[in-house]
Protein backbone atom coordinates (compact mmCIF):
# COMPACT_ATOMS: atom_id res chain seq x y z
CA UNK A 1 0.00 0.00 0.00
CA UNK A 2 2.86 2.65 1.10
CA UNK A 3 4.88 1.48 -2.22
CA UNK A 4 1.46 2.23 -4.34
CA UNK A 5 0.96 5.45 -2.36
CA UNK A 6 4.91 6.62 -3.07
CA UNK A 7 4.50 5.76 -6.97
CA UNK A 8 1.23 8.16 -7.18
CA UNK A 9 3.10 10.53 -5.27
CA UNK A 10 5.86 10.23 -8.00
CA UNK A 11 3.67 10.15 -10.66
CA UNK A 12 2.16 13.33 -8.85
CA UNK A 13 5.51 14.93 -8.87
CA UNK A 14 6.40 14.51 -12.27
CA UNK A 15 3.10 15.43 -13.71
CA UNK A 16 3.23 18.87 -11.82
CA UNK A 17 7.10 19.36 -13.03
CA UNK A 18 6.18 18.71 -16.51
CA UNK A 19 2.90 20.95 -16.28
CA UNK A 20 5.48 23.82 -14.85
CA UNK A 21 7.87 23.11 -17.90
CA UNK A 22 5.59 22.75 -20.59
CA UNK A 23 3.70 26.05 -19.31
CA UNK A 24 7.27 27.91 -19.28
CA UNK A 25 7.78 26.78 -23.04
CA UNK A 26 4.08 27.76 -24.07
CA UNK A 27 5.27 31.01 -21.99
CA UNK A 28 8.01 31.59 -24.47
CA UNK A 29 6.69 30.69 -27.29
CA UNK A 30 3.59 33.24 -27.08
CA UNK A 31 5.96 36.33 -26.25
CA UNK A 32 9.39 35.94 -28.53
CA UNK A 33 9.83 39.78 -27.24
CA UNK A 34 10.76 38.27 -23.96
CA UNK A 35 12.32 35.37 -25.01
CA UNK A 36 14.94 37.74 -26.99
CA UNK A 37 14.73 40.43 -24.65
CA UNK A 38 13.16 42.89 -27.36
CA UNK A 39 10.89 44.52 -25.12
CA UNK A 40 13.48 46.17 -23.33
CA UNK A 41 16.28 48.14 -24.79
CA UNK A 42 19.62 47.42 -23.59
CA UNK A 43 19.33 49.65 -20.35
CA UNK A 44 16.70 47.40 -19.62
CA UNK A 45 14.27 50.22 -20.02
CA UNK A 46 10.65 49.00 -20.58
CA UNK A 47 9.80 49.34 -24.32
CA UNK A 48 6.83 51.44 -24.93
CA UNK A 49 5.05 51.77 -28.65
CA UNK A 50 2.62 54.27 -30.20
CA UNK A 51 0.00 53.78 -32.23
CA UNK A 52 -1.99 56.06 -33.58
CA UNK A 53 -5.54 55.65 -35.80
CA UNK A 54 -8.49 56.92 -36.35
CA UNK A 55 -11.83 55.56 -36.65
CA UNK A 56 -15.98 55.31 -35.21
CA UNK A 57 -16.63 53.22 -32.06
CA UNK A 58 -16.14 49.89 -33.97
CA UNK A 59 -13.05 50.55 -35.37
CA UNK A 60 -11.75 51.95 -32.02
CA UNK A 61 -12.65 49.23 -29.90
CA UNK A 62 -10.80 45.78 -32.07
CA UNK A 63 -8.35 48.11 -32.63
CA UNK A 64 -7.52 48.89 -29.03
CA UNK A 65 -8.36 45.04 -28.35
CA UNK A 66 -5.75 44.29 -31.20
CA UNK A 67 -3.14 45.89 -29.71
CA UNK A 68 -3.89 44.71 -26.10
CA UNK A 69 -3.13 41.35 -26.85
CA UNK A 70 0.25 42.14 -28.78
CA UNK A 71 0.96 43.45 -25.38
CA UNK A 72 0.60 40.70 -23.62
CA UNK A 73 1.98 38.06 -26.66
CA UNK A 74 5.16 40.24 -26.74
CA UNK A 75 5.16 42.23 -23.34
CA UNK A 76 6.04 45.24 -25.78
CA UNK A 77 4.03 48.04 -23.78
CA UNK A 78 1.60 49.55 -26.81
CA UNK A 79 -0.12 53.20 -26.23
CA UNK A 80 -3.20 53.78 -28.45
CA UNK A 81 -3.42 57.12 -30.00
CA UNK A 82 -7.13 57.58 -30.73
CA UNK A 83 -7.44 60.83 -33.17
CA UNK A 84 -10.95 60.74 -34.42
CA UNK A 85 -10.66 64.11 -36.58
CA UNK A 86 -8.19 66.47 -37.74
CA UNK A 87 -5.70 63.90 -37.76
CA UNK A 88 -3.17 64.97 -40.51
CA UNK A 89 -3.11 68.31 -38.77
CA UNK A 90 -2.51 66.96 -35.11
CA UNK A 91 -0.16 64.06 -36.47
CA UNK A 92 2.28 67.01 -38.42
CA UNK A 93 1.97 69.05 -34.87
CA UNK A 94 3.40 66.03 -33.02
CA UNK A 95 6.32 65.44 -35.82
CA UNK A 96 7.65 68.81 -35.73
CA UNK A 97 7.22 68.99 -32.16
CA UNK A 98 9.64 65.45 -32.05
CA UNK A 99 6.47 63.57 -30.08
CA UNK A 100 5.89 61.68 -32.95
CA UNK A 101 4.25 58.02 -32.73
CA UNK A 102 6.26 55.12 -33.26
CA UNK A 103 3.26 53.31 -35.66
CA UNK A 104 0.04 54.11 -37.16
CA UNK A 105 -2.73 55.18 -39.81
CA UNK A 106 -1.74 57.84 -42.56
CA UNK A 107 -3.35 59.06 -45.64
CA UNK A 108 -2.73 58.54 -49.25
CA UNK A 109 -1.03 61.89 -49.92
CA UNK A 110 0.52 62.93 -47.06
CA UNK A 111 2.27 59.19 -46.51
CA UNK A 112 3.83 59.85 -49.41
CA UNK A 113 5.07 63.49 -49.47
CA UNK A 114 6.22 62.53 -46.04
CA UNK A 115 8.30 59.68 -47.32
CA UNK A 116 9.84 61.57 -49.29
CA UNK A 117 10.49 64.10 -47.09
CA UNK A 118 12.27 61.28 -44.68
CA UNK A 119 9.79 61.06 -41.75
CA UNK A 120 8.20 57.69 -42.80
CA UNK A 121 10.78 54.63 -42.54
CA UNK A 122 11.61 52.16 -45.91
CA UNK A 123 10.31 49.01 -44.23
CA UNK A 124 12.11 46.84 -47.38
CA UNK A 125 14.79 46.09 -44.83
CA UNK A 126 13.05 45.08 -42.23
CA UNK A 127 10.88 42.57 -44.59
CA UNK A 128 13.79 41.58 -46.64
CA UNK A 129 15.68 40.01 -43.28
CA UNK A 130 12.42 38.75 -41.88
CA UNK A 131 12.03 34.80 -42.49
CA UNK A 132 8.68 34.88 -41.12
CA UNK A 133 7.03 37.43 -43.47
CA UNK A 134 6.37 37.14 -47.23
CA UNK A 135 5.45 40.14 -49.22
CA UNK A 136 3.72 37.56 -52.11
CA UNK A 137 1.20 36.47 -49.25
CA UNK A 138 -0.33 39.65 -49.32
CA UNK A 139 -2.55 41.37 -52.23
CA UNK A 140 -0.36 42.93 -55.00
CA UNK A 141 -2.44 46.39 -54.45
CA UNK A 142 -1.71 47.43 -51.09
CA UNK A 143 1.47 48.20 -51.29
CA UNK A 144 2.74 51.74 -50.77
CA UNK A 145 6.18 52.36 -52.80
CA UNK A 146 8.34 55.58 -53.52
CA UNK A 147 10.18 53.91 -55.62
CA UNK A 148 11.13 50.43 -56.28
CA UNK A 149 12.89 49.10 -53.05
CA UNK A 150 11.06 51.69 -50.99
CA UNK A 151 8.11 50.89 -49.66
CA UNK A 152 6.39 53.26 -47.10
CA UNK A 153 3.14 50.56 -45.97
CA UNK A 154 0.96 48.32 -46.46
CA UNK A 155 -2.98 49.74 -46.96
CA UNK A 156 -4.53 49.55 -43.54
CA UNK A 157 -7.17 47.35 -44.71
CA UNK A 158 -8.22 46.39 -48.75
CA UNK A 159 -11.78 49.03 -50.37
CA UNK A 160 -13.24 47.29 -53.04
CA UNK A 161 -15.80 49.27 -54.81
CA UNK A 162 -19.50 47.24 -55.91
CA UNK A 163 -23.02 48.49 -56.63
CA UNK A 164 -25.46 47.91 -53.62
CA UNK A 165 -28.84 47.93 -54.12
CA UNK A 166 -32.73 47.26 -52.38
CA UNK A 167 -33.67 44.45 -53.75
CA UNK A 168 -37.26 44.47 -52.95
CA UNK A 169 -37.30 47.56 -55.06
CA UNK A 170 -35.98 46.20 -57.90
CA UNK A 171 -38.09 43.08 -58.06
CA UNK A 172 -40.99 45.16 -57.59
CA UNK A 173 -40.10 47.41 -60.55
CA UNK A 174 -39.31 43.82 -62.85
CA UNK A 175 -35.88 45.20 -62.95
CA UNK A 176 -32.80 42.45 -63.71
CA UNK A 177 -30.88 41.90 -60.53
CA UNK A 178 -27.43 43.56 -61.12
CA UNK A 179 -25.31 41.11 -62.08
CA UNK A 180 -22.18 39.76 -59.46
CA UNK A 181 -19.71 38.66 -62.10
CA UNK A 182 -17.33 40.77 -64.37
CA UNK A 183 -17.75 38.99 -67.48
CA UNK A 184 -21.59 39.62 -67.44
CA UNK A 185 -21.20 43.65 -65.89
CA UNK A 186 -23.62 45.67 -67.88
CA UNK A 187 -23.16 47.67 -70.55
CA UNK A 188 -23.96 51.38 -69.87
CA UNK A 189 -27.07 51.49 -71.90
CA UNK A 190 -28.63 48.68 -70.44
CA UNK A 191 -27.39 50.06 -66.99
CA UNK A 192 -29.36 53.60 -67.97
CA UNK A 193 -32.45 51.84 -69.18
CA UNK A 194 -33.27 49.94 -65.47
CA UNK A 195 -31.77 52.91 -63.68
CA UNK A 196 -34.69 55.03 -65.46
CA UNK A 197 -37.06 52.40 -65.17
CA UNK A 198 -36.09 52.71 -61.34
CA UNK A 199 -36.45 56.96 -61.13
CA UNK A 200 -40.09 57.78 -60.39
CA UNK A 201 -41.57 61.01 -60.34
CA UNK A 202 -44.23 62.34 -57.77
CA UNK A 203 -47.06 60.93 -60.08
CA UNK A 204 -45.45 57.19 -60.20
CA UNK A 205 -43.83 57.58 -63.36
CA UNK A 206 -40.67 56.60 -64.25
CA UNK A 207 -38.06 58.03 -66.04
CA UNK A 208 -38.82 55.87 -69.32
CA UNK A 209 -42.40 57.53 -69.47
CA UNK A 210 -42.37 60.78 -71.91
CA UNK A 211 -44.90 62.27 -69.47
CA UNK A 212 -41.22 62.12 -66.95
CA UNK A 213 -41.44 65.06 -64.63
CA UNK A 214 -37.53 65.29 -63.71
CA UNK A 215 -38.31 68.58 -61.36
CA UNK A 216 -40.36 66.13 -59.23
CA UNK A 217 -38.86 62.85 -58.51
CA UNK A 218 -39.59 61.26 -55.36
CA UNK A 219 -37.21 57.88 -56.11
CA UNK A 220 -34.24 58.04 -57.78
CA UNK A 221 -32.70 54.86 -59.60
CA UNK A 222 -29.36 55.81 -58.83
CA UNK A 223 -26.86 57.69 -56.65
CA UNK A 224 -23.13 57.71 -56.90
CA UNK A 225 -20.09 60.16 -55.19
CA UNK A 226 -18.21 61.99 -57.84
CA UNK A 227 -15.32 60.60 -55.71
CA UNK A 228 -15.79 57.07 -57.84
CA UNK A 229 -15.24 58.61 -60.88
CA UNK A 230 -12.36 56.58 -60.78
CA UNK A 231 -13.81 53.42 -61.69
CA UNK A 232 -15.72 55.23 -65.28
CA UNK A 233 -12.61 56.46 -66.33
CA UNK A 234 -10.55 53.64 -66.17
CA UNK A 235 -13.39 51.40 -67.47
CA UNK A 236 -13.39 53.76 -70.19
CA UNK A 237 -9.34 53.29 -70.99
CA UNK A 238 -8.59 56.43 -69.12
CA UNK A 239 -6.80 57.50 -65.92
CA UNK A 240 -5.73 60.20 -63.68
CA UNK A 241 -2.18 60.63 -65.50
CA UNK A 242 -1.87 59.38 -69.05
CA UNK A 243 -0.07 55.59 -69.30
CA UNK A 244 3.89 57.19 -69.57
CA UNK A 245 3.35 59.46 -66.22
CA UNK A 246 4.04 62.81 -68.31
CA UNK A 247 0.36 63.69 -69.50
CA UNK A 248 -2.91 64.89 -68.06
CA UNK A 249 -5.45 61.82 -68.31
CA UNK A 250 -8.28 63.16 -67.27
CA UNK A 251 -8.54 65.79 -69.91
CA UNK A 252 -7.93 62.79 -72.66
CA UNK A 253 -10.92 61.48 -74.47
CA UNK A 254 -11.22 58.65 -72.67
CA UNK A 255 -11.18 60.29 -69.07
CA UNK A 256 -13.65 63.45 -70.83
CA UNK A 257 -16.62 60.92 -71.69
CA UNK A 258 -16.44 58.75 -68.93
CA UNK A 259 -16.51 61.79 -66.54
CA UNK A 260 -19.67 63.55 -69.07
CA UNK A 261 -21.57 60.19 -68.82
CA UNK A 262 -21.46 60.14 -64.96
CA UNK A 263 -22.68 63.97 -65.38
CA UNK A 264 -25.57 63.03 -67.69
CA UNK A 265 -26.66 61.03 -65.14
CA UNK A 266 -27.66 63.58 -63.26
CA UNK A 267 -28.84 66.66 -65.95
CA UNK A 268 -29.76 64.34 -69.33
CA UNK A 269 -30.89 61.23 -67.93
CA UNK A 270 -32.25 62.65 -64.37
CA UNK A 271 -31.96 59.13 -63.10
CA UNK A 272 -29.07 60.22 -60.18
CA UNK A 273 -29.57 63.39 -57.69
CA UNK A 274 -27.62 66.68 -58.18
CA UNK A 275 -25.61 67.61 -55.51
CA UNK A 276 -28.16 70.16 -54.24
CA UNK A 277 -31.11 67.04 -54.48
CA UNK A 278 -28.31 64.63 -52.55
CA UNK A 279 -28.37 67.21 -49.85
CA UNK A 280 -32.29 66.57 -49.09
CA UNK A 281 -31.72 63.00 -49.03
CA UNK A 282 -31.80 60.92 -45.82
CA UNK A 283 -28.30 59.11 -44.82
CA UNK A 284 -30.63 55.66 -45.13
CA UNK A 285 -31.77 56.56 -48.54
CA UNK A 286 -31.66 53.00 -49.79
CA UNK A 287 -33.85 51.10 -46.68
CA UNK A 288 -36.33 54.66 -47.05
CA UNK A 289 -36.54 53.86 -51.09
CA UNK A 290 -35.76 57.15 -51.92
CA UNK A 291 -32.66 55.22 -54.02
CA UNK A 292 -32.77 52.10 -55.60
CA UNK A 293 -28.87 51.41 -56.22
CA UNK A 294 -25.77 53.40 -55.32
CA UNK A 295 -22.28 52.57 -55.02
CA UNK A 296 -20.10 52.74 -52.91
CA UNK A 297 -16.60 51.53 -51.25
CA UNK A 298 -16.74 47.80 -49.06
CA UNK A 299 -16.90 50.07 -45.63
CA UNK A 300 -20.77 51.34 -46.17
CA UNK A 301 -21.76 47.52 -46.04
CA UNK A 302 -21.36 47.81 -42.32
CA UNK A 303 -23.48 50.87 -41.45
CA UNK A 304 -25.80 49.04 -44.49
CA UNK A 305 -26.07 45.58 -42.77
CA UNK A 306 -27.84 47.51 -39.55
CA UNK A 307 -30.37 48.77 -41.50
CA UNK A 308 -33.40 46.87 -42.26
CA UNK A 309 -33.78 46.19 -45.69
CA UNK A 310 -33.16 43.38 -48.32
CA UNK A 311 -29.23 44.50 -49.33
CA UNK A 312 -28.42 43.21 -53.02
CA UNK A 313 -24.50 43.48 -54.46
CA UNK A 314 -22.92 43.49 -57.88
CA UNK A 315 -20.24 44.87 -60.04
CA UNK A 316 -19.94 48.17 -61.25
CA UNK A 317 -21.37 48.95 -65.20
CA UNK A 318 -19.04 49.37 -67.24
CA UNK A 319 -18.30 51.40 -70.08
CA UNK A 320 -15.51 49.11 -71.74
CA UNK A 321 -13.92 47.33 -69.18
CA UNK A 322 -15.16 45.77 -65.92
CA UNK A 323 -13.50 46.75 -62.93
CA UNK A 324 -13.62 47.81 -59.50
CA UNK A 325 -11.64 50.83 -57.55
CA UNK A 326 -9.84 49.74 -54.78
CA UNK A 327 -8.93 52.01 -51.76
CA UNK A 328 -7.21 52.29 -48.39
CA UNK A 329 -4.60 54.69 -46.69
CA UNK A 330 -1.54 53.65 -45.67
CA UNK A 331 -0.17 52.22 -42.21
CA UNK A 332 3.49 53.12 -41.86
CA UNK A 333 6.13 53.16 -39.35
CA UNK A 334 8.00 56.65 -38.59
CA UNK A 335 11.21 57.22 -39.06
CA UNK A 336 11.81 58.60 -35.83
CA UNK A 337 11.00 55.43 -33.88
CA UNK A 338 13.74 54.54 -31.52
CA UNK A 339 12.90 50.93 -31.64
CA UNK A 340 12.19 49.77 -35.85
CA UNK A 341 11.97 46.15 -34.86
CA UNK A 342 9.49 46.22 -31.93
CA UNK A 343 7.49 48.37 -34.00
CA UNK A 344 8.01 45.82 -37.51
CA UNK A 345 6.63 43.25 -34.92
CA UNK A 346 3.49 45.45 -34.17
CA UNK A 347 3.28 46.16 -37.73
CA UNK A 348 2.99 42.58 -39.17
CA UNK A 349 0.16 41.62 -36.33
CA UNK A 350 -2.27 44.74 -37.09
CA UNK A 351 -1.67 43.68 -40.94
CA UNK A 352 -3.09 39.82 -39.66
CA UNK A 353 -6.95 39.73 -41.00
CA UNK A 354 -7.17 37.39 -37.91
CA UNK A 355 -6.45 40.68 -35.00
CA UNK A 356 -8.97 42.60 -36.55
CA UNK A 357 -11.80 40.31 -37.53
CA UNK A 358 -14.66 41.90 -36.49
CA UNK A 359 -13.71 44.79 -39.06
CA UNK A 360 -13.52 42.38 -41.55
CA UNK A 361 -16.42 40.50 -40.56
CA UNK A 362 -18.28 43.65 -39.81
CA UNK A 363 -17.70 44.80 -43.35
CA UNK A 364 -16.00 47.86 -42.84
CA UNK A 365 -12.87 46.44 -43.94
CA UNK A 366 -11.08 43.86 -46.73
CA UNK A 367 -8.18 41.66 -45.61
CA UNK A 368 -4.78 42.02 -46.95
CA UNK A 369 -3.74 38.62 -47.25
CA UNK A 370 -4.50 36.26 -50.41
CA UNK A 371 -5.44 33.33 -49.05
CA UNK A 372 -8.56 35.30 -47.18
CA UNK A 373 -10.23 35.33 -50.93
CA UNK A 374 -9.21 32.01 -52.05
CA UNK A 375 -9.08 29.65 -48.89
CA UNK A 376 -13.06 28.21 -48.35
CA UNK A 377 -12.38 28.09 -44.41
CA UNK A 378 -10.78 31.42 -44.55
CA UNK A 379 -13.52 33.00 -46.54
CA UNK A 380 -16.38 31.42 -43.79
CA UNK A 381 -14.68 33.30 -41.64
CA UNK A 382 -15.55 36.97 -42.67
CA UNK A 383 -17.53 36.94 -46.32
CA UNK A 384 -20.26 34.75 -45.50
CA UNK A 385 -23.39 34.02 -43.54
CA UNK A 386 -23.57 37.17 -41.97
CA UNK A 387 -25.68 40.52 -43.00
CA UNK A 388 -22.58 42.71 -44.49
CA UNK A 389 -21.85 40.34 -46.90
CA UNK A 390 -25.01 39.63 -48.80
CA UNK A 391 -25.32 36.57 -51.93
CA UNK A 392 -23.25 37.54 -54.62
CA UNK A 393 -20.51 39.13 -52.39
CA UNK A 394 -17.51 36.21 -52.86
CA UNK A 395 -17.93 37.54 -57.25
CA UNK A 396 -18.91 41.40 -56.99
CA UNK A 397 -16.11 42.20 -54.61
CA UNK A 398 -13.69 39.21 -53.66
CA UNK A 399 -12.99 38.06 -56.81
CA UNK A 400 -13.64 41.48 -58.58
CA UNK A 401 -11.06 43.04 -55.93
CA UNK A 402 -8.21 40.67 -56.90
CA UNK A 403 -9.00 40.33 -60.75
CA UNK A 404 -9.97 43.70 -61.52
CA UNK A 405 -9.03 45.90 -58.77
CA UNK A 406 -7.68 49.21 -60.02
CA UNK A 407 -6.30 51.56 -57.59
CA UNK A 408 -7.17 54.93 -56.50
CA UNK A 409 -4.54 57.88 -57.98
CA UNK A 410 -3.49 58.32 -54.49
CA UNK A 411 -1.65 55.14 -54.10
CA UNK A 412 1.19 56.27 -56.91
CA UNK A 413 0.72 59.61 -58.68
CA UNK A 414 3.02 62.43 -57.57
CA UNK A 415 2.13 65.69 -56.46
CA UNK A 416 -1.05 64.77 -56.18
CA UNK A 417 -2.69 67.27 -53.59
CA UNK A 418 -1.29 69.86 -55.59
CA UNK A 419 -3.08 68.89 -58.91
CA UNK A 420 -6.30 68.21 -56.97
CA UNK A 421 -6.50 71.77 -56.14
CA UNK A 422 -7.03 72.59 -59.63
CA UNK A 423 -9.10 69.40 -60.39
CA UNK A 424 -11.55 69.65 -57.97
CA UNK A 425 -13.18 72.68 -57.87
CA UNK A 426 -12.98 72.30 -62.01
CA UNK A 427 -15.39 69.38 -61.13
CA UNK A 428 -17.44 70.66 -58.98
CA UNK A 429 -18.17 72.57 -62.38
CA UNK A 430 -19.28 69.28 -64.34
CA UNK A 431 -20.85 67.74 -61.53
CA UNK A 432 -23.42 71.28 -60.67
CA UNK A 433 -23.89 71.25 -64.45
CA UNK A 434 -22.05 74.86 -64.89
CA UNK A 435 -19.89 73.22 -67.52
CA UNK A 436 -19.36 70.12 -69.97
CA UNK A 437 -16.28 67.62 -68.67
CA UNK A 438 -14.24 69.03 -72.09
CA UNK A 439 -14.81 72.53 -70.91
CA UNK A 440 -13.50 71.85 -67.25
CA UNK A 441 -10.97 69.63 -67.99
CA UNK A 442 -9.41 70.88 -71.18
CA UNK A 443 -9.38 74.73 -69.13
CA UNK A 444 -7.31 73.78 -66.84
CA UNK A 445 -4.97 71.03 -68.61
CA UNK A 446 -2.12 74.07 -69.08
CA UNK A 447 -2.18 74.93 -65.22
CA UNK A 448 -2.04 71.29 -64.46
CA UNK A 449 0.62 70.05 -67.17
CA UNK A 450 3.45 71.76 -65.10
CA UNK A 451 2.44 70.12 -61.98
CA UNK A 452 2.76 66.33 -63.37
CA UNK A 453 5.68 64.42 -61.94
CA UNK A 454 4.52 60.91 -62.76
CA UNK A 455 3.96 58.12 -60.91
CA UNK A 456 5.71 56.52 -57.54
CA UNK A 457 6.78 53.06 -57.43
CA UNK A 458 8.19 53.33 -61.19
Amino acid sequence: MKKTKRFAALALSTVLAMTVLLTACSSNEESPANKNGTNKTEEGEQITLKFSFWGATIEKKTVTEALERFEKKTGINVEPMHIPADYITKLTTMVAGNVAPDLGYMTSGSGLSWAEDGKLLNLSPLMEKDPDFKKEDYLDQVWYETEPGNIIGMSISVQGYGLMYNKDMLLEAGVELPPTEADKAWDWDTFIEYAKKLTLDDKGRNALDPEFNPDKIKQFGFQYDPYNMMAAVVSNGGNFLTEDGTGFGLAQPEGIEAIQKLADLMYVHHVSPTPLQTKSLPDMALQTKKVAMTVSGNWALQAFAEQEFNLGVGVLPKLKESNTLLDGAPMVIFSSTKHPEEAWLLYKYMADPEQVLPLIEGGLWMPLKKDWYTDPELINKWAAGNKAHPEGYTDAFMKQTLENGVRTPGFEVKNLAKINALVTPALDLVWTGKQTAEEALKGIEPKVQPLIQGYYGR
